[in-house]
């Protein structure tokens, strides 16, 4: 078999993309990185920020240049010349939150996880549905230059039948870090392990097989776990997260005819390799990043998407945020693990 070419990214620059003038819903550290980077990479226009304290927004107002600063969530929501709410709220509150932007007719972008648990993620697409809006998780990895690339191998089926995924997602934080907080969601799957169990469900689909370890933290939130999991067909993966240190971050799907390693952090911009048995080595390179050199990607891919009268990102559909938390439900069920808020999570 001839060794394939490696194909380049599709990607358009992001200043190419019409311009939104986005809501930022809840002014944390995420919401600072997004609005860096679309302010340095691409031509959308952060126009107003909402939080539940009006001497924050206004900090957040003053800090980058946005005009128009809210008290709350709801006067956000309801807030004109507003095209698209992105919602960074604490996880416990991303629900609530999208319905706010989706009742007033918002397009909204979730900043990940989209929800608590499934049903409420099956319950933003419907109603953004209803609603004829756009609605999207802030996945922000899977709009990556490298990404594109990734799915143009999977989707040629460069690798031959797939077999295994493994994945894995560790950080360390600072004692005062809201992930030790159980009251807001805490624990290390929904602000790192999504980002593995995103890749295994977009790669390998929906498990019909989970084996689930963990281990507890002090604090009341679990500390680390590790999923086993079986797909239709026989293929596998393997996943772990962490809050008690860095680790690689490393990601690889194998294939029957070939191997893709991708470089630690999987979930960041930076290249990976394609390895066939026979030795050969094919390269994607691009410079590593981290948030500043990434999520205006997503930003402009949404615009692209309102603008083009899409409903939905190809990137992210909502049916795959859907699938992720499907996943993550059945993690949590092994593991006992509840969070505050969510009402029923098999709902």
């Amino acid at each position: 078999m001839a060794v394939p070419v490696m194909p380049a990214p599709r990607v358009p620059d992001s200043k190419d993309a019409p311009s939104l003038r986005w809501g930022i819903m809840g002014p944390g550290w995420i919401a600072e990185r997004f609005t860096e980077s679309v302010q340095a990479h691409s031509r959308q226009v952060i126009a107003a920020v909402g939080s539940r304290s009006l001497a924050r927004s206004k900090e957040f107002a003053g800090k980058f240049g946005v005009p128009a600063a809210y008290g709350s969530y709801e006067e956000l929501a309801a807030a004109p010349g507003i095209d698209i709410v992105y919602v960074t709220t604490p996880h416990n509150f991303h629900h609530s939150a999208a319905l706010l932007a989706l009742e007033a007719g918002k397009h909204v972008l979730i900043e990940k996880p989209i929800g608590l648990n499934a049903g409420q993620a099956r319950d933003i697409a419907a109603r953004a549905g209803s609603a004829g809006v756009f609605a999207a998780e802030a996945m922000w990895s899977f709009f990556l230059p490298k990404f594109d690339v990734i799915r143009q191998i999977l989707e040629a089926g460069t690798l031959g039948t797939l077999t295994t995924v493994v994945a894995e997602y560790g950080e360390h934080f600072d004692r005062s870090h809201r992930i030790f907080d159980p009251a807001l969601a805490g624990g290390p799957l929904l602000d790192l392990g999504t980002y593995p169990l995103a890749l295994i469900t977009e790669v390998l689909g929906s498990p019909d097989k989970v084996h689930v370890i963990g281990q507890p933290h002090e604090s009341g939130v679990n500390a680390q776990l590790s999923a086993i999991m079986q797909f239709p067909g026989g293929s596998q993966a393997a996943m772990n997260t962490q809050l008690h240190n860095v680790t690689p971050t490393a990601a690889t799907i194998v294939g029957s005819q070939a191997t893709l390693a991708i470089d630690g952090p999987f979930n960041m911009p930076g290249g990976f390799e394609l390895r066939f048995p026979d030795g050969t080595r094919l390269r994607h390179s691009e410079p590593a990043g981290g948030h500043f050199e990434g999520l205006h990607f997503e930003a402009a891919a949404v615009a692209r998407c309102i603008a083009a009268g899409q409903a939905e990102s190809p990137q992210r559909p909502l049916a795959a945020s859907i699938r992720t938390m499907e996943a993550a439900d059945e993690i949590r069920r092994q593991l006992g693990i509840s969070f505050p808020g969510e009402g029923n999570p098999s709902a």
